[in-house]
């Protein structure tokens, strides 16, 4: 069902309802509200907002309406107005929440103390897992991942010269050795 903004509605009705409102008539705000709330919460539905961020949108929309109605251009348009201004602030509620980063101790790193043998235990597991999983690898891949963790480093010429390979194979190739010692992790995770 899709829900009018306000043509099929009796635009000279909404022009006075949208007048009334101006004038500040509290019936003609709660006629606006009953009229147009479903289509807000809509908009909001269909950018998938969060409850929480769907009300702050209906809430700023509304506030939006009371801030400009003394300005509307086209009064009997009210409708697709409030629903171009919904639309915009889901918009603006969706980018800020992909600028929002997480600082601080949202998800601290937990470092087990050096002197904690239950630590230094699930340290030595997991280095034998992943020796493991490297074993199981290619020599030609074992070789490529042990030179690009040495310390110190070793430069991609010094590199490329000892395993005659092209410097810009290096990347790619080190991509395709740790996708293949990402499978062999579950297999050594699991025996």
């Amino acid at each position: 069902m899709r829900i009018s903004t306000d043509r099929r509605e009796g635009n000279g009705d909404v022009a006075r309802l949208a007048r009334r409102a101006a004038a500040g008539e509290q019936q003609a705000w709660s006629e606006l509200i009953d009229r147009y709330s479903r289509l807000l919460w809509a908009i909001a539905h269909q950018h998938r907002l969060n409850a929480a961020d769907a009300a702050d949108v209906f809430q700023t929309t509304w506030l939006r309406l009371v801030e400009h109605i003394d300005g509307l251009s086209d009064p009997e348009r009210v409708g697709a107005w409030l629903a171009t201004t919904a639309r915009r602030e889901c918009l603006r509620v969706l980018r800020a929440g992909a600028r929002e980063l997480l600082a601080g101790d949202a998800m601290p790193d937990v470092v087990a103390p050096l002197d904690d043998p239950a630590g230094r235990l699930i340290g030595a597991e997991r280095d034998a897992e992943l020796w493991q999983a490297l074993a199981r690898l290619r020599p030609r891949d074992q070789e490529l991942l042990r030179m690009l963790v040495a310390d110190p480093a070793p430069s991609y010429d010094e590199i490329a010269g000892t395993l005659a390979m092209p410097i810009g194979s290096i990347g790619p190739t080190r991509g395709r050795c740790l996708a293949r010692l990402r499978k062999e992790l579950p297999a050594a995770c699991a025996a």
